[in-house]
């Protein structure tokens, strides 16, 4: 490997600051709208299936594109964070995600749209470039909290974009959704044009040899291995749910995208569990976090099955109840397992979290697309048997790790 790591940075003498209250929350705020950009079409799928002229089964391809985009992203783009000053890499992915997201808006038809789609997974690895920022500025005996506030931003992200999605479609159409998130992007990153400081890189290498030292990585740590999978599994469980929720939603119920969105403030709760999550891990450790999450993931998908028979009102609460606990499951989970990933070797995070992130897209990947199918041939009762199998495998890996 080619690589040459610069062992005096500035980058790394921050790691015995800790970065300010506002700049914790523009990290969070970056990472929180970039990831968003990812799920906005989910509690739209109906409107934009019929908008478009797509078919049931084709439209579940949108969320399948993003997610696989967002994977290659991380693979290809996210690394240059070790190469290139994170702050420039930061603010140029702010611009390509803006135009990105006003492709979508402006798409004519279904075949741009799935283009833009896979297009603005590319771009919205953004996000994936915050949280190593946020760690690099932390020291040690606070990175997981620190982690931790900027993973609830991004996760907020994540489950409030499809309430907004869900309500502006249903108010204004679509389109708008695309739009209103391409302003606030801008905005935001003005301010991070403003206020983001400098990262220099941690090593001095080529292209190239930048992503072939990713396969050496994932040779010689098995924790980035176990981490990786274990949470590819539990993101499998929770794109397959959050994929087919609208449809089954409105297949079962008659409800529309605004009720669907509205699911994400449910999850929401649970992305509380990310700073809690980072605390436990820098008191107890992270595997602890990483076990007890997985279980509560198993066990919230294991109770779900139950509401393929209950009737409206009560298949609804239970189904509010369970996408808190779950997701609280999940985040901890991920917290946790950036937390052993970013302490295996500071001078390769980036390169690290892309190899955790594109096995957790790629699961998310798999799981939109086979929640979709199931759905379509085994009903709700499919989607949920697929989701505690995931997740009972990511226990059992985590049940095997000591880390």
């Amino acid at each position: 490997m080619s690589a040459l790591p610069l062992h005096s940075t500035p980058a790394a003498s921050r790691e015995a600051g800790t970065p300010s209250a506002p700049l914790i929350v523009l990290l969070a705020a970056s990472a929180g709208l970039g990831a968003a950009s990812l799920y906005y079409s989910q509690p739209i799928l109906a409107p934009l299936a019929e908008d478009l002229h797509a078919s049931t089964a084709g439209i579940g391809a949108v969320p399948m594109l993003t997610q696989l985009g967002y994977a290659a992203g991380i693979l290809l783009l996210t690394p240059l964070g070790d190469r290139f000053d994170r702050r420039k890499v930061i603010l140029t992915k702010f611009v390509l995600l803006i135009a990105t997201l006003l492709l979508c808006a402006f798409a004519p038809g279904f075949a741009p749209f799935l283009v833009a789609s896979a297009v603005l997974g590319l771009t919205a690895t953004l996000a994936q470039d915050v949280v190593p920022m946020a760690a690099t500025l932390s020291p040690v005996e606070h990175r997981g909290r620190i982690v931790g506030q900027v993973m609830t931003g991004l996760l907020l992200g994540i489950l409030l974009s499809r309430v907004m999605s869900g309500v502006v479609a249903q108010a204004f159409g679509w389109r708008w959704v695309y739009g209103l998130a391409a302003i606030a992007l801008t905005v935001t990153g003005l301010a991070s044009l403003r206020w983001l400081p400098s990262s220099p890189p941690a090593m001095r290498t080529t292209y190239g040899a930048l992503l072939r030292s990713l396969g050496g990585l994932w040779r010689t740590l098995p924790t980035l291995r176990r981490a990786a999978i274990a949470q590819a599994l539990l993101a499998m469980a929770f794109s397959a749910f959050w994929s087919t929720l609208a449809v089954m939603l409105h297949q079962r119920f008659g409800l529309g995208s605004a009720v669907s969105g509205a699911f994400g403030l449910a999850g929401a709760a649970g992305a509380l569990a990310a700073p809690l999550a980072g605390r436990v891990a820098d008191k107890r450790g992270p595997g602890v976090v990483t076990k007890l999450g997985s279980l509560l993931v198993a066990l919230s998908f294991a109770a779900m099955s139950v509401t393929a028979w209950l009737d409206r009102g009560a298949a609804i609460v239970v189904l509010v109840v369970l996408a808190v606990v779950f997701d609280f499951g999940v985040q901890a989970a991920l917290v946790a397992h950036q937390t052993i990933v970013y302490g295996l070797d500071p001078a390769a995070r980036s390169r690290l979290n892309a190899l955790l992130f594109t096995g957790m897209f790629i699961g998310m990947a798999s799981g939109a697309a086979l929640g979709s199918v199931l759905l379509n041939h085994f009903g709700w009762l499919g989607v949920t048997t697929l989701a505690t199998v995931a997740s009972v495998g990511a226990l059992l890996v985590r049940l095997g790790a000591d880390e």
